[in-house]
């Protein structure tokens, strides 16, 4: 099979197009030939050795999310068959032609969906929900204030949010507001020009807000414990600002009953990731179809041999929702 070979770490450049061995069925295990994949922010981290090490946990192969078709199974796989459409989450080999995927990862692909959209779903619709229901305990009537929210977790939270009856506060570039508010941002901040604390403070006539869900890190950490309300939640999704050190005056948290909460997928355990994906799809899988249904939002679709030029997309921050990688025969050329 084709599939997108790392020979060293560094630039878009070290993605290459090669061949690579089908890989082997575990029992738990579907085989999928991937139609599409997602690109994600942890691929990025991945391609310049972030992680210390070539192969993600489970493969050799980059990638993270895939949505195909079963053409083959392990003999302890329950409710899938061969030939049904499913998309999930992988722990690494997405970036080829086939990939094996634990079936308690996978969903069932909601039939008005194509190949493309499917891929835009699992990762960043399951860690928003993961993220800001889940751990933030978003409910109808709160208020929750989104970063990023342009890019893929953050689109896919704003519209979770929106469909919870939440008020929704989003930061994105100010070339973006009219498509965060589409997706159901109550109000659009242009993080440049505007001090979204300000903002919040002003809109909520110094309340705050229930939840924060963050994507930056130490740049944002002061202003986001400031927009907190009382009983307040800030879930830290990543750190795109980079890491560094933050300070808190321990007062706030204490008297203000606040809440900061970490997490990152990639580092629960494999039953952990079970129960997200069974959370995610009891509650949202099936608003996927039908009017008002919730949008996979896909910026752009490169094929797997442009891997590089997807890579470089995200690198820009000018993408809106997902980067996706196709493979077709045309492509894999």
């Amino acid at each position: 099979m084709k599939a997108i070979s790392i020979s060293a770490f560094g630039a878009a450049d070290v993605l290459e197009l090669a061949d690579a061995p089908t890989p082997e069925v575990r029992p738990t295990d579907l085989l999928v030939r991937v139609y599409a994949a997602g690109v994600n922010r942890a691929d990025l981290t991945h391609r310049t050795g972030g992680y210390g090490h070539p192969n993600f946990g489970d493969s050799p192969i980059i990638g993270l999310e895939i949505a195909g078709e079963v053409i083959g199974k392990g003999d302890e796989v329950k409710d899938f068959e061969i030939g049904d459409r499913v998309m999930g989450v992988v722990g690494g080999g997405a970036y080829a032609e086939l990939a094996r995927i634990d079936y308690r990862m996978a969903m069932p692909i909601p039939a008005q969906l194509d190949y493309v959209h499917a891929a835009a779903i699992p990762e960043v619709f399951v860690t928003a929900h993961e993220a800001m229901m889940h751990l933030a305990r978003l409910k109808s009537g709160d208020s929750v204030l989104i970063h990023a929210a342009a890019g893929g977790v953050g689109s896919a939270a704003v519209q979770l949010a929106y469909a919870t009856g939440a008020t929704v506060y989003a930061t994105t570039d100010g070339s973006k507001l009219a498509r965060v508010e589409h997706l159901g941002a109550d109000t659009a901040i242009d993080y440049k020009t505007q001090d979204f604390a300000q903002v919040i403070a002003d809109k909520t006539h110094g309340r705050g807000v229930d939840v924060v869900i963050d994507f930056v890190g130490e740049p944002y950490f002061a202003r986001n414990i400031a927009s907190l309300a009382h009983g307040g939640r800030l879930v830290q999704v990543g750190i795109l600002g980079g890491g560094g050190k933050v300070s808190v005056e321990l007062e706030h948290i204490l008297y203000r009953h606040l809440q900061i909460i970490g997490t990152v997928m990639k580092s629960r355990t494999q039953p952990e990731k079970h129960d997200m994906i069974k959370r995610f799809r009891a509650h949202w899988l099936d608003r996927f179809e039908g009017a008002g249904s919730l949008e996979p939002v896909v910026d752009s679709t490169f094929p797997l041999s442009r891997a590089a030029d997807a890579h470089r997309r995200m690198e820009s921050s000018e993408n809106v929702g997902k980067i996706i990688l196709t493979m077709q025969p045309a492509d894999l050329v």
